[in-house]
C-alpha cells in the first residue's frame, strides 16, 4: 500500500502569520504608549508657555500700573499749577493707561477687592483737580498726599502679582509631577504588559513545537504506534501530519521488512532441509558406498548446510530481537539483583572453565524491561566467559552518578582488535580473535545488546582497553 503526503485544511492561520500578530500587538502597545507620552509632554509644554505668556502680562500691567501713577502725579501737579488743559488732558489719558492695566490684571486673576481702594483713591484725586485758582496750591498739596498713597497701594498690588504667579508656578509644578507620575506608571504598566504579552504569547506559540519535539523523539525511539497529532498553527499542523506520515511509512517499511525476513527465511530454510536430509542419506550410504573422497565432500556439504541454517536462524533472532526492543514493558527492577541472577543463571559454563566471577556494586532500582535489560547482560557476560583462558576472572561492577547507571564487564581474554573496534556492534559481524576450541559465534550477540539499550534510551560501549575486553551499559535515570 502505497502512503500519499497529507493536505493541510484550509482556514488556518500559519505559524508566520500568529508570530507577526503577537509582534504587531506588542508594537501597537508600545508604540501607543509613546504617542501617549508625546501628547502629554506636548500639552504640558503648552500648558508651561501659557503660564509664562500670562506670568509676563501680570509683570507687565504690574509695572505699568506704576509707571501710569507716575505719569498721573505729574500730569496732575503741573495741572493744578499751571492751570493747563494740555496737562488736564494727558492726567486723563494716563488715567485710562492705568485704569487698562488694572483690568488687565484683574481679569488675569488678580482679586479684585485690591482694584477697589485703587479706584477709590484715583477719584478722590479727580475731585481735587477741578476748582478756582486761589485753591490750586492747597489742592495740589491735597494730590500729592494722596499720590502718596497710591505708592502703598501699588505695592500690595505688586505683591499679589508676585503671589499670584509663584502660586500658579507651584501648581503648574504639581501638575508636571503629577502628569509624570502618571506617565511613568503607564509606562511601567506598559513594560509589564508586553512582556507578560510576549511570555504568554511565546509560551502559546512554544507549545506545538514542544509536542514536534517529543513526536520526533518518539519516532526516532520507534514508538509507532503512537499516533501523532499537533494542534496549532497551519505550517506546524502540516509538520504534525508529515510527521504522522512518516511515522505510518516507517511502520509500513518495518512491517515490509518483517514480512520479507519471514519469506526469505521460509524460502531458504525448505531447500536447505532438503539439503541436509539428502547428505545425511548420502553420508549413510543410502545411495551407495561412498569413497574416502566422497565422503571427505560429503562432510563438506554437511558443515556448509549447517553453517547455513544457524545463520538463517541467527537472521531470524535478531529480526525478532529488534522489533521486541521497541516494545518494552518496564518495571521497577533491582539492577544488582538482576546481574547476579544472570551470573547464577551462566554457573555451569564459567566454573567449567575454571573462572571467578565477582560481582560489585550496591543496590539499584530502575524502571527497566527485565527480560531485555537481562538478556543483554546475559549475551555480554557469555562472551566474557567465552573468551577468559581458564582460570582468569570476570568482574560485573554496577555503578550509579547523578542521571546514569552502568553495569561495566570486563574479562581477561585477549580483547578486540583494533581493527575490529569500529565494527564490533555490527550485525553478524565477528572479530578475528576468537577463542581456540569453541564453536564460532554468530555475530548477533552485541547487536541485540545494542538494541536492548538503545531501546532504554542508553548506549553500550566498548571501553578503551588494558587487559582483556571492557563493556559498559550506561543507562539514564532521573537523579
Amino acid at each position: 500500500m502505497q502512503l500519499r503526503m497529507p493536505s493541510l485544511r484550509p482556514g488556518l492561520v500559519s505559524f508566520r502569520q500568529l508570530l507577526l500578530v503577537a509582534f504587531l500587538l506588542i508594537g501597537v502597545l508600545l508604540g501607543g504608549t509613546a504617542l501617549r507620552a508625546v501628547v502629554i509632554l506636548d500639552r504640558l509644554m503648552a500648558q508651561s508657555g501659557d503660564e509664562t505668556t500670562r506670568a509676563l502680562e501680570l509683570n507687565a500691567s504690574a509695572q505699568a500700573l506704576t509707571a501710569r501713577t507716575v505719569d498721573m502725579e505729574r500730569a496732575a501737579r503741573q495741572s493744578l499749577i499751571f492751570n493747563d488743559r494740555l496737562l488736564r488732558r494727558r492726567f486723563e489719558e494716563a488715567t485710562d493707561g492705568a485704569r487698562d492695566a488694572l483690568r488687565r490684571m484683574t481679569e488675569q486673576g488678580l482679586n479684585p477687592a485690591l482694584a477697589g481702594p485703587w479706584l477709590a483713591q484715583l477719584e478722590l484725586v479727580a475731585n481735587l483737580l477741578p476748582g478756582p485758582a486761589e485753591t490750586a496750591l492747597d489742592r495740589e498739596r491735597a494730590v500729592a498726599a494722596a499720590f502718596r498713597e497710591f505708592d502703598t497701594l501699588n505695592t500690595g498690588i505688586a505683591r499679589e502679582v508676585q503671589a499670584l504667579i509663584e502660586g500658579r508656578n507651584t501648581a503648574l509644578r504639581e501638575r508636571l509631577d503629577a502628569s509624570r507620575a502618571r506617565l511613568m506608571q503607564q509606562v511601567l504598566l506598559t513594560i509589564l504588559l508586553a512582556a507578560v504579552l510576549a511570555t504568554g504569547l511565546g509560551l502559546w506559540l512554544a507549545r506545538p513545537f514542544k509536542r514536534l519535539e517529543r513526536a520526533i523523539v518518539g519516532l526516532g525511539e520507534n514508538r509507532l504506534d503512537e499516533p501523532i497529532d499537533i494542534e496549532g498553527p497551519a505550517d506546524v499542523r502540516r509538520v504534525g501530519q508529515q510527521l504522522d506520515w512518516l511515522r505510518l511509512r516507517l511502520t509500513e517499511l518495518d512491517a515490509d521488512k518483517a514480512r520479507f525476513l519471514r519469506h526469505i527465511s521460509h524460502e531458504l530454510k525448505t531447500p536447505l532441509a532438503a539439503m541436509r536430509e539428502g547428505v545425511a542419506l548420502l553420508e549413510d550410504g543410502v545411495a551407495g558406498e561412498l569413497n574416502s573422497r566422497q565422503q571427505e565432500v560429503m562432510r563438506i556439504l554437511h558443515h556448509n548446510t549447517s553453517v547455513l541454517q544457524e545463520q538463517i536462524e541467527a537472521l531470524l533472532r535478531f529480526n525478532a530481537a529488534a522489533f521486541e526492543a521497541r516494545q518494552l514493558k518496564r518495571r521497577r527492577i533491582d539492577l544488582l539483583a538482576l546481574v547476579q541472577h544472570q551470573v547464577e543463571a551462566q554457573r555451569l559454563q564459567w566454573q567449567a572453565n575454571a573462572l571467578q566471577v565477582e560481582v560489585r556494586g550496591e543496590p539499584l532500582v530502575l524502571p527497566v524491561d527485565a527480560d531485555k535489560l537481562g538478556t543483554a547482560v546475559a549475551n555480554l557476560l557469555s562472551n566474557a566467559i567465552r573468551f577468559s583462558p581458564p582460570g582468569g576472572s570476570v568482574v560485573v561492577e554496577l555503578s550509579h552518578s547523578p542521571g546514569l547507571a552502568c553495569i561495566a564487564i570486563r574479562d581477561q581474554g585477549p580483547g578486540v582488535a583494533e581493527a575490529d573496534r569500529p565494527r564490533i556492534f555490527e550485525p553478524f559481524y565477528r572479530g578475528e580473535r576468537q577463542p581456540q576450541d569453541a564453536v564460532r559465534g554468530t555475530g548477533i550477540g552485541l547487536s541485540i545488546v545494542q538494541e536492548y539499550i538503545a531501546a532504554h534510551g542508553g548506549r553500550v560501549v566498548l571501553m578503551d582497553q588494558g587487559e582483556g575486553a571492557h563493556f559498559r551499559i550506561e543507562l539514564p535515570h532521573a537523579s
